[in-house]
């Protein structure tokens, strides 16, 4: 795209002043070309001055006039080149060129926008990950979006992407799933029970004791707790399943904790690490000399119990990812992992391996309003509202959408009240009515009989309003968008470029005739759409959301 033509322009440029001895070759791989924050600063900026400046000790201004005047020869792509402030430089491109962004859109049509800045490097995305001990709530759901906007992301720029879930049946929380049903089933039985203290208190826990009592009668009354956990943890993760496909989410691989254990992975990084001088013992425990990795104290890794604590199996887990061949590594977790994964990490770099190549992607927590108020939740209670619930009540585009609409690390207020709005005051709805608005554009023309002309038919050069620039601006922008999005896992972009898309269309159409007396005119103006209805269809569909032609 326009983008990278100018990109590739510089490049030649830097290279031609490295070979008339104008600067070295220091700064080569630190170049960029962005679009500048703030108006009046031009269509692209480079920090060509200010790094050959800052690396080779000279004046940033005086290697921006000398780039400037070296750049000024590529006179058919801008239209001049500016030096600003201390050392900037602002390109500012010929208008026609804006134009030329709608034919590769129109040729790769649903492919716009793929590139190939992943080269087919193989990719784990770890998420959701929740322990089969209920149905998943809204937090849970965060994760499940989050998670599988990033996968469809990465796929997009061609990363090989594996979705895996971890799949946690092994420890303390097991255990008290199932006391939890083993006493609600001999309640239901009028059997003597002892609930535990810390129990899981759900009606969902009374209805697996009930399946039970349908398949087993009183059979089991004095079975072992562990045929309980059992039963509940393949009654609840089924449920956990059929919420995820209920929601377009689906994962490649499962991973089972208890593996770790029954295949000696876990007791494997012990004595691995005690070989390495690592590991210690002191009151009764097992620690982890993590201070020799930059930590602030060392970690026990087993308890004086003899149960591990969660940063072993962790260790031993993501040694395994290493050893299945990926070369990046991205977990979605939950805010409450912040304190956790540096202790992970530093236990992988204990083991050799490179914990630059884990990427950890921390969402922060789901607060839901109803009325203006907040519902109050409580996981261990199971007065918590339900990713099926929420779905019931909003749809799945909506569900999707607002999950996405914050940064991760920003705390997400869904607003249920503005969720169910089916107005332009819903994100969702502002979004999707400017695909089907300009879908109606679309039969509207072959109503009247007005043809859509083809690339070389469209008189582009008509479009010259200051709106039209921007759209097409916007659209052009749209490939590097996706992509610098998919390598900082961060989908809320894409929402946000959707949204400002979208108004900018609102805005152009309020305010200009598509369809007119002009034919050349309308063809152009109706091209133009045509490429709009497109990047907002493939924006919506590559976070998994739905682009409707009516509403």
């Amino acid at each position: 795209m326009i983008k990278s033509q100018l990109k590739k322009r510089v490049d030649a440029c830097f290279a031609r002043g490295v070979q008339e001895g104008v600067w070295t070759t220091a700064a080569a791989d630190k170049l960029t070309v962005e679009v500048p924050k703030h108006g009046g600063q031009g269509d692209f900026s480079t920090n060509l001055a200010m790094v050959v400046a800052g690396l080779e000790k000279r004046k940033p201004r005086e290697i921006a006039t000398l780039f400037a005047s070296m750049f000024a020869m590529e006179t058919d792509l801008v239209e001049r080149v500016e030096v600003a402030g201390p050392g900037f430089v602002n390109f500012f491109l010929q208008e026609r060129l804006w134009s030329s962004v709608l034919a590769p859109i129109y040729t790769e049509d649903d492919r716009f926008g793929l590139t190939d800045v992943g080269k087919g490097l193989k990719v784990m995305v770890e998420f959701v990950s929740a322990n089969p001990t209920g149905p998943l709530s809204i937090g849970h759901g965060r994760n499940a979006i989050l998670g599988d906007a990033i996968a469809r992301m990465l796929e997009a720029v061609n990363y090989e992407v594996t979705r895996e879930y971890y799949f946690n049946d092994a420890g303390r929380q097991m255990r008290v799933l199932g006391a939890s049903t083993k006493a609600r089933y001999r309640e239901l039985l009028g059997l003597a029970n002892e609930f535990p203290e810390d129990g899981y208190q759900g009606d969902y826990i009374y209805d697996i004791a009930r399946m039970i009592i349908d398949e087993a009668a009183d059979s089991l009354k004095d079975a072992d707790v562990l045929v309980f956990k059992d039963r509940a943890q393949a009654a609840i993760f089924a449920d956990i399943n059929n919420t995820l496909t209920n929601i377009d989410v689906r994962f490649d691989t499962y991973f089972n904790e208890h593996t770790l254990y029954e295949k000696g992975l876990v007791d494997q990084v012990v004595a691995d690490l005690r070989d390495m001088g690592l590991v210690y013992e002191k009151d009764g425990a097992t620690w982890f000399r993590s201070t020799e990795f930059g930590q602030d104290q060392d970690r026990v890794i087993i308890k004086s119990t003899g149960e591990p604590t969660y940063r072993l199996p962790d260790m031993a887990y993501h040694r395994e990812k290493f050893r299945r061949g990926f070369k990046w590594m991205v977990n979605v977790f939950g805010a409450d992992h912040i304190a956790t994964v540096p202790d992970v990490l530093a236990g992988v770099r204990a083991l050799g391996y490179d914990d630059r190549k884990i990427k950890v992607v921390l969402h922060q927590f789901v607060t839901l309003l109803r009325d203006g108020k907040q519902v109050k939740m409580s996981t261990r209670k199971a007065t918590f509202i339900t990713v099926d619930e929420l779905l019931a009540e909003v749809g799945a585009d909506v569900l999707r959408f607002f999950y996405l609409m914050r940064k991760s690390d920003s705390q997400l207020e869904f607003d249920l009240d503005l969720a169910k709005k089916q107005s332009q005051e819903n994100p969702v709805y502002y979004v999707q009515y400017a695909h089907a608005r300009l879908c109606s554009i679309e039969r509207q023309a072959r109503e009247q009989g007005v043809a859509l002309p083809g690339p070389a038919a469209a008189a582009l050069e008509l479009l010259r309003e200051q709106e039209e620039y921007a759209l097409l601006k916007m659209l052009a922008d749209y490939p590097s968008l996706v992509a610098g999005a998919a390598v900082d896992l961060a989908p809320h972009r894409v929402i946000f470029y959707l949204m400002n898309l979208a108004g900018q269309f609102h805005s152009y159409y309020n305010k200009h005739k598509v369809i007119g007396d002009d034919q050349a005119l309308s063809g152009a103006r109706l091209f133009l759409c045509g490429g709009l209805r497109r990047v907002l269809r493939n924006g919506l569909h590559l976070l998994g959301l739905s682009a409707p032609e009516t509403m």
